[in-house]
């Protein structure tokens, strides 16, 4: 039973929802100019619904952006193992995200926007598709969209929680703590992450391990990659660069001795594109080489831009070493696991929160190395470009690593769902 606090806090988080609302969809309809999904179906943000659809029975699962969106792969494809007959449906929060998420459907499944969190929308979004059990990815508590009496039983799946983000938790614990004890359970990433979850309240949290594990690059994009590279200029490959990561790696690696390494840039966010060719001065553009890769023009330049979505194995094929964009600066670090899997030696900055654990266990395994700045990274990766025998090693290192945590999916799949059925209950 909530408590009197717990109830002002959530009436007060409702109320300045509701009055934000139009300025969330001015932001949406304003980004919708470069990113023209944002104004797709714009009305589901306030759970209003222009299709009928079947009712109830949905599995729902939220995977607010791309990141998420492409880690859930491996988990939709277990629950269908379990269930062939499941009605998926996704949700997101981002242009991205949503975009991904087309691929993963099939006949029979949904695709909507997860409402603001709002009493109101929240009501709608349940009466509207009535699904039997959420699965929020991640980080993804809403308080509204758990205390909302329509609201199924909801997991939290492949579930972090950061020292920072326990921090702000215990701040607005009346209203977040209040929606953590709410979800049904949560199959965290690691044992700690597993422990700031209770201590946030949850209830039912069981250590699974990392979805990331489990999805495995598309080795046509790997192979295209490697085949692109050329001996005698080895690259670098900047990856899923943030703001301000771009000026301190490029003024690291101007600071190189010659001969120094083609740089490839890979910005995180697709509106970054233009800024950061900008900063680059004229770069050879991935999106200009077609399939044939690097054309003769780009092999005479030093300076590459990957301005293309879903080709992070082709990039991590294409590279020599990688140096891990979101470590950089404050954000915690991208997904490293992706990297290992494509058997790419990677080098890590110091900020690696999101993904704590897992860096932990590639500097353990020697599939990473760390270091305190962008041009202590520069210098590193030029010292493992000239050692062969480094990089060998740290390329087989990187894909025992990826292959030995493998299996979150299946556990997390049981776990919501229950086991496989045998064969003769599915005649």
């Amino acid at each position: 039973m909530p408590t009197l606090r717990e109830r002002a806090a959530l009436l007060l988080w409702s109320a300045v929802l509701r009055l934000a609302a139009p300025a969330l969809l001015a932001r949406w309809w304003w980004r919708g100019r470069q990113e023209p999904g944002y104004r797709v179906n714009l009305l589901e943000r306030l759970g209003c619904y222009r299709r009928s659809t079947p009712a109830a029975g949905w599995v729902w699962l939220h995977a607010v952006s791309l990141g998420e969106t492409r880690a859930a792969q491996p988990l939709i494809e277990a629950l269908r193992r379990r269930e062939p007959g499941l009605r998926l449906l996704l949700t997101q929060t981002t242009a991205t995200g949503r975009e991904a998420a087309q691929t993963l459907l099939r006949d029979g499944d949904a695709l909507a926007w997860l409402p603001i969190d709002t009493p109101g929308a929240v009501a709608r979004f349940y009466r509207h598709w009535q699904p039997r059990l959420g699965l929020l990815m991640e980080t993804e508590v809403w308080p509204n969209l758990l205390a909302s009496p329509l609201a199924p039983p909801i997991h939290l799946v492949n579930a972090r929680l950061s020292d920072k983000s326990l921090r702000q938790g215990r701040r607005f614990a009346a209203l977040l703590g209040g929606a953590a004890r709410r979800l049904a359970g949560a199959q965290a990433q690691s044992p700690a992450d597993a422990r700031r979850l209770v201590e946030m309240g949850v209830s039912h949290v069981e250590v699974a391990g990392n979805l990331k594990f489990d999805a495995e690059p598309a080795a046509s994009l790997v192979a295209r990659g490697r085949s692109w590279r050329h001996a005698s200029t080895p690259v670098l490959l900047a990856a899923i660069t943030r703001e301000g990561e771009e000026e301190a790696l490029l003024a690291a690696w101007h600071e190189l001795p010659q001969p120094r390494p083609r740089l490839l840039v890979v910005p995180r966010h697709p509106q970054r594109f233009e800024e950061v060719a900008q900063l680059l001065g004229a770069p050879a553009r991935r999106s200009q080489w077609g399939d044939g890769g690097p054309d003769a023009q780009a092999q005479t330049q030093s300076l590459w831009l990957g301005d293309s979505m879903r080709e992070m194995p082709l990039y991590y094929g294409l590279a020599d070493v990688a140096l891990l964009g979101g470590s950089f600066g404050p954000y915690g670090a991208h997904n490293l696991i992706e990297a290992a899997a494509c058997g790419c030696p990677l080098v890590v900055g110091p900020s690696t929160f999101n993904f704590a654990q897992a860096a932990e266990l590639s500097i353990a395994a020697g599939a990473a190395r760390q270091v305190a700045s962008a041009r202590e990274a520069l210098s590193l990766a030029q010292q493992l470009l000239q050692d062969k025998a480094a990089l060998h090693t740290m390329r087989e290192a990187a894909l025992a690593f990826a292959a030995a945590h493998r299996g979150a999916a299946d556990r997390m799949a049981e776990r919501v769902l229950g086991p496989v059925p045998h064969q003769s209950s599915l005649r």
